[in-house]
């Protein structure tokens, strides 16, 4: 019975966050990448690991291709999150590394889909979007989360951007702009966690 509650959460969570296609709350005001940009991901793309990351992948495929990140992709292969991160929305995720989880310790499977959720932000912020998001806000850009919390994008120094969770936890941001299909990931080095009791789902 447990069992099958947990997978009907993780289902839930998963199709939360392929619900918010493309759906930018009031938080999130970002446009959406131009067609004469498109020529211009291929070459922009950092590698990870020495691994290609390819434009015309979409986040799944790019991340189960990146050997820093086998403990994210099977986290989200678990929860069955992977699924929305396969589809045709444009999203950021802010993807930490293996050594990210392995400094967590023993890590607990409950929750698991909403952490994943969380650090998954509706809408396409690259790097230069995350930098007028900052100086719009003053510089505590607010990033409305799949999983409905907030995520705090602010500088550290002049060109460093540090992501902070509603725990007060900071992760810098490892390699930008990974530009995929169906959105952007930026690889951090932190595993970031939402704040207070879970947010999207209410119980029957």
């Amino acid at each position: 019975m447990k069992r099958a509650a947990i997978a009907g959460l993780a289902a839930g969570l998963a199709m939360t966050v392929g619900g918010a296609l493309g759906a930018v709350s009031k938080f999130n005001d970002v446009p959406s990448l131009k067609s004469d940009q498109s020529d211009q991901l291929e070459t922009a793309n950092p590698l990870i690991a020495g691994q290609a990351m390819l434009s015309d992948r979409d986040i799944m495929e790019n991340m189960s291709a990146s050997p820093l990140h086998t403990a994210f992709v099977k986290a989200l292969k678990e929860t069955g999150v992977a699924g929305a991160l396969k589809t045709n929305g444009q999203f950021t995720v802010f993807a930490p590394t293996n050594a990210a989880f392995a400094a967590e310790g023993s890590n607990s499977k409950s929750g698991l889909a909403r952490r994943l959720s969380y650090l998954i932000v509706p809408g396409r912020y690259d790097s230069q979007a995350l930098l007028r998001a900052i100086s719009e806000a003053g510089g505590d850009a607010k990033l409305r989360t799949a999983e409905g919390g907030t995520l705090v994008a602010r500088m550290n120094g002049p060109t460093n951007i540090v992501v902070m969770d509603e725990k007060g936890n900071t992760a810098d941001i490892a390699i930008y702009d990974v530009h995929d299909k169906n959105g952007i990931v930026h690889v951090v080095d932190r595993v970031l966690e939402p704040g207070g009791s879970p947010r999207e789902l209410a119980s029957n």
